[in-house]
């Protein structure tokens, strides 16, 4: 075993490669995938600008895998950061899937993570406005959300299909459940000495994102950043910087919170035109 600090990274992609690139100077970079062939490239291109880095696979929809990530993970060190940045949007998977993944996996992650951080460690978890775009839920259904034992997350009655409309209420519901089980988790990891957030981020210029601009939706992306106080999108770089301040001592009095960045499009969304 390497006498590492480790950083573990699930989902490899802009927001999770940008992020890592600020915190993991002179730590080991776990980067875990459904995808090995995208854990890889971030690899590699951690690996030429000077970090340590092992690609390894996650499907974060299993409780399994998530604890053979965490075993391959301890195997270089300690874990003192987590990031995930792994998920699937309204347009790339069923309603299922968006709550199997979105919702159900993040809970895991929050929880078997929770158990392994390092006194003083810190996570965070990328989510999304989508959460602040549902409206109010009843307050017996937040805190259902936030505290229901993770294996009957999928079991409550407004999560079922009959209920749930279609795959962007799936993602919405999944992006609230985020927010309010960080809030949740974070007085469990507080008892380890560690902290833990969340990030919602609007649209922010990846590869994905451009294939939505310049897609059938891209109309409507492209007049919610023209109409929002920032009129434009956000880079990945924007999004590390504040996972640099909550995740570093800066942060230190950061838990349980979420950070909505998204150039003002949520506020437009509520109080625009």
């Amino acid at each position: 075993m390497e006498n590492k600090e480790v950083v573990v990274l699930t989902g490899a992609g802009s927001i999770g490669l940008a992020i890592v690139r600020r915190i993991g100077v002179g730590k080991h970079i776990v980067v875990a995938d459904l995808n090995l062939a995208n854990a890889k490239a971030v690899a590699k291109t951690l690996y030429d600008a000077g970090f340590k880095s092992t690609p390894t696979t996650v499907d974060i929809a299993s409780r399994q895998s998530i604890l053979n990530l965490i075993a391959t993970a301890k195997q270089y060190g300690k874990i003192t950061r987590f990031i995930n940045a792994a998920g699937v949007s309204p347009s790339q998977a069923p309603v299922e899937v968006i709550l199997k993944v979105d919702l159900y996996g993040t809970a895991v992650l929050l929880e078997e993570f929770g158990k392994v951080i390092e006194p003083g460690g810190t996570g965070v978890i990328i989510s999304s406005m989508s959460g602040y775009r549902l409206g109010g839920l009843e307050q017996a259904q937040s805190d259902q959300l936030a505290t229901t034992a993770t294996e009957e997350l999928l079991k409550l009655p407004f999560l079922q299909l009959e209920n749930v409309k279609d795959t962007l209420h799936a993602y919405q519901l999944s992006k609230r459940c985020n927010g309010l089980r960080v809030m949740a988790e974070a007085v469990k990891w507080g008892k380890k000495g560690a902290r833990i957030n969340s990030i919602s981020p609007g649209i922010i210029i990846t590869p994905l994102a451009n294939d939505e601009l310049n897609g059938p939706r891209g109309a409507g992306y492209k007049a919610m950043l023209e109409n929002c106080p920032a009129q434009r999108a956000g880079t990945p770089d924007e999004v590390a910087a504040l996972a640099d301040l909550i995740m570093g001592d800066h942060g230190g009095f950061i838990t349980g919170s979420d950070f909505l960045i998204d150039g003002g499009v949520t506020a437009n969304y509520w109080y625009g035109k």
